[in-house]
């Protein structure tokens, strides 16, 4: 895991409607950088619905939300409409942003084993440095424990 005080890593992904978004774009206000592993399944629902319905006060505070998983843009696009998500969801479909983030490796369900996108969560300050960690988030309320802990 990256640590409080660390560089975060610099990315450029695609946003679920194929626009280019990069880290350095919101230099200067803190960010909320969120890997979740599959859109539209019940956690990942649960804590992007959480991030929705909790806009208003993070926008409030200037800090811009993003959510990353290896899903592919279409499927990014389908999971923001259907759950009205007012923030950018970012493809990250190789893996290689997660891996920079420590967020991406083995995994195990149903005695499968595959590679995939862990839960975490990095919120970057301002000017460019890790600000809190949450290593292996639960997905409820997790949008009002940030707000919380940047009060």
């Amino acid at each position: 895991m990256l640590s409080v005080g660390d560089e975060a890593p610099e990315f450029e992904l695609p946003d679920q409607n194929g626009e280019r978004v990069s880290l350095s774009d919101y230099r200067g206000e803190h960010v909320v950088v969120y890997f979740y592993p599959r859109a539209d399944t019940p956690g990942c629902t649960t804590e992007a619905c959480g991030f929705r319905d909790a806009i208003d006060e993070f926008e409030n505070r200037d800090v811009t939300v993003l959510g990353i998983s290896d899903d592919p843009v279409d499927d990014l696009a389908d999971f923001a409409e259907k759950h009205d998500l007012p923030f950018r969801l970012l493809s990250d479909e190789s893996g290689e942003v997660a891996s920079a983030y420590d967020s991406y490796g083995e995994k195990n369900m149903f005695g499968k084993t595959f590679d995939g996108v862990f839960r975490n969560t990095y919120v970057v300050g301002p000017e460019g440095d890790v600000v809190e960690v949450y290593e292996g988030v639960d997905p409820e309320d997790h949008a009002m424990t940030i707000l919380n802990d940047l009060s």
